[in-house]
């Protein structure tokens, strides 16, 4: 049984490390085609930043700040965002996620081209990857049970 106040003290120590790390995670995804890191790597330090909430709080707090509803809408958007540029590409006539030809849509070069769409990928990746870890975690800690089954 943890008492009172230990709660207090990692309550305060998450609240203090959480937006660090939350900004790191973004930095790592945003930066993951020039340097080590990367989407799926950002994605997994996003979704730990998540899980601490759960492990400091309650997952019924952390539920009320990011509802299973919610979680399950980034999934599809991180899927829809990577999905979304191969189909752009498709659609102007370059092979799936030949970022080169969105050129014609950026007015940029094809190397600059190929830069945001692999940023762009690389933002879909992280939010899928986080929410994925997230809803993994929920599920197992909460036996499976979701919201719509407790109302």
């Amino acid at each position: 049984m943890i008492n009172r106040f230990e709660n207090i003290i990692i309550q305060t120590i998450s609240r203090l490390l959480i937006p660090p790390i939350q900004l790191y995670a973004l930095y790592v995804i945003a930066h993951g085609h020039y340097s080590p890191g990367g989407g799926f790597q950002g994605g997994c330090i996003l979704g730990a930043s998540f899980i601490l909430m759960v492990i400091a709080y309650d997952i019924k707090e952390t539920k009320r700040m990011i509802s299973e509803k919610i979680n399950t809408i980034f999934i599809s958007l991180g899927v829809i965002i990577y999905s979304g540029i191969g189909a752009v590409c498709l659609i102007l006539g370059a092979d799936y996620l030949d970022y080169g030809i969105l050129n014609k849509i950026f007015s940029v070069s094809p190397a600059k081209a190929r830069a945001l769409g692999t940023f762009g990928v690389e933002i879909g990746v992280g939010i899928t990857v986080m929410a994925v870890m997230v809803s993994i975690f929920l599920n197992l800690v909460s036996g499976g049970e979701h919201e719509e089954a407790q109302e």
